[in-house]
């Protein structure tokens, strides 16, 4: 695009602020709704491809992935999961439909449930906290991206304690070529900040490994951390442990003592990594100077 339109675009939305945050948030919105979406089949497809990978190995061919319908993040239509009615457009408009309908299917008059508008209107919220952040600018079209991604993640992970290959490598991949134009950190902190993000939890998992006998972790969790080192560079990933590391164990206590986790069963992590991120990402710097200042490191 010609750089004047992109000047007259960017001059257009800093002075009308009303145009800005009302796009940002019409358009979290939507994002919202393919966000569920992509937690609801993402995790079936992932599925549905280690069982025709192991049909292979096992008959030589690809007959059962032939006899499969298709699944994806566009087919099948949309349906209720009481009737298996195909919703209708009219009754798919985020947030908006859920609120006409009273949270129920027009069909079979079935319970919607309520993570789905929570999802949008979340996903609206922190899209527009992200440009209220940055501005108009390549920073807040990046957050933006990052900020989706962390929520699919996060919902997955707490759903299935899975963290998919397909949202973190190219995240990750992203975060290294923003870095050679310094959208958040330059190319060097980036890798750094990469390998520093792997190798930290790869190693608690191995030490732990050794100490226990037992996996703590899932290795989801290395490429998570990595991708945010990619983004963020290798400064911010201690406070990123410390932001999730802290308020994981504050859970998972209170989770055990309360009943209602028993300390065998895994509880993901993926969530604490992924809100720890987020807000590196948006108070990172900030953070880090009040604490300097605080603890009179610096003036």
């Amino acid at each position: 695009m010609d750089p004047t339109m992109l000047a007259l675009w960017r001059d257009t939305l800093t002075q009308a602020p009303v145009l800005l945050y009302g796009g940002t948030l019409a358009l979290g919105l939507i994002i919202g709704s393919f966000l569920n979406v992509v937690v609801l089949r993402l995790p079936v497809m992932m599925e549905r491809e280690w069982r025709r990978d192991c049909a292979e190995l096992a008959a030589g061919d690809d007959a059962a992935a032939a006899a499969e319908e298709r699944f994806d993040l566009i087919q099948p239509p949309s349906i209720c999961l009481h009737c298996g009615q195909r919703i209708a457009p009219w009754d798919n408009i985020p947030l908006l439909s859920w609120l006409l309908l009273r949270g129920h299917c027009r069909a079979c008059g079935g319970t919607i449930a309520l993570r789905y508008p929570l999802i949008e209107a979340g996903t609206a919220l922190l899209s527009l906290l992200v440009v209220w952040r940055f501005g108009v600018s390549v920073q807040a079209v990046a957050a933006l991206v990052l900020t989706w991604g962390l929520i699919a993640l996060a919902l997955i992970d707490l759903d299935t304690q899975l963290l998919p290959d397909s949202i973190t490598q190219p995240l990750l991949w992203l975060g290294l070529l923003l870095s050679l134009a310094g959208v958040f950190s330059n190319s060097t902190d980036a890798i750094l900040g990469a390998l520093f993000g792997f190798l930290s939890l790869w190693l608690v998992f191995h030490g732990f490994r050794l100490l226990t006998g037992k996996e703590g972790m899932g290795r989801g969790d290395f490429k998570l951390l990595a991708l945010l080192g990619a983004w963020l560079g290798w400064q911010a990933v201690p406070q990123i442990i410390l932001f999730s590391a802290v308020p994981g164990a504050v859970v998972g206590v209170a989770l055990i003592a309360s009943g209602r986790q028993q300390v065998e069963q895994p509880m993901p992590y993926g969530p604490f990594l992924a809100i720890a991120g987020w807000i590196s990402l948006l108070w990172g710097e900030a953070i880090t100077t009040a604490y300097l200042r605080f603890s009179g490191l610096v003036g």
